[in-house]
């Protein structure tokens, strides 16, 4: 079963503009556009220049804000890309030349902020120089205990894992190393006997 109220579940509060930074790396997916053109609003508000700020975004076909907003916010520089692998190679080179003084802020779905976020702590940002909010879908990334492989967009309490094939029970501890939850295997006390799949990540 789900192990809920663990500490490791990462907490995400509402992104608001840091005003004291002097460069802002701002990366998106989807429907994470909003929050971002949120703070650039209220970096505007502040008289705060825009020509420092830059954004990595993946649009998505369904949202309804994106390039489009990004462009008339009239930010520094703009990339889009298609797929996430994409925009976390081009942030992790962006990172590799960021100077004192750089805020990342993050939206979009936890899986994406997850793998943001490996690379930030691999780079050694603070986390006060890191802000992300959470939106859009609550589908997770699982790694499997038994044979290390990774298993995307979980939505369900139990998943068979891309790798070994194992039914996994989806746990909530949180490995922020590993970008991912925890999958263990569903039926080790009695095989075969699964628990009913449910979606519960949507």
């Amino acid at each position: 079963m789900l192990v809920t109220g663990i500490k490791s579940k990462p907490v995400y509060a509402p992104l608001q503009a840091d005003t004291r930074g002097r460069y802002h790396l701002m990366l998106g997916m989807g429907v994470g556009a909003a929050p971002l053109l949120r703070v650039i609003d209220e970096m505007r508000a502040a008289a705060q220049s825009l020509q420092n700020t830059r954004v990595l975004f993946v649009p998505d076909a369904a949202a309804p804000l994106g390039i489009e907003q990004f462009k008339a916010a009239a930010v520094g520089d703009l990339q889009a890309f298609e797929r996430p692998p994409a925009l976390l190679e081009r942030f992790a080179a962006i990172l590799g030349q960021s100077l004192m003084g750089t805020r990342l802020y993050v939206a979009g779905p936890e899986s994406f902020i997850g793998l943001v976020m490996k690379i930030a702590l691999e780079f050694n940002l603070n986390k006060d120089e890191i802000r992300a909010e959470e939106c859009g879908t609550l589908a997770r990334r699982v790694y499997c205990i038994h044979c290390r492989a990774t298993t995307e967009n979980v939505r369900t309490n139990i998943v068979s894992c891309a790798g070994c094939k194992r039914w996994l029970l989806v746990r909530d501890h949180y490995s922020r190393r590993l970008a991912a939850y925890m999958g263990v295997m569903a039926d080790a006390e009695a095989p075969g006997e699964l628990p009913t799949l449910k979606e519960v990540f949507l």
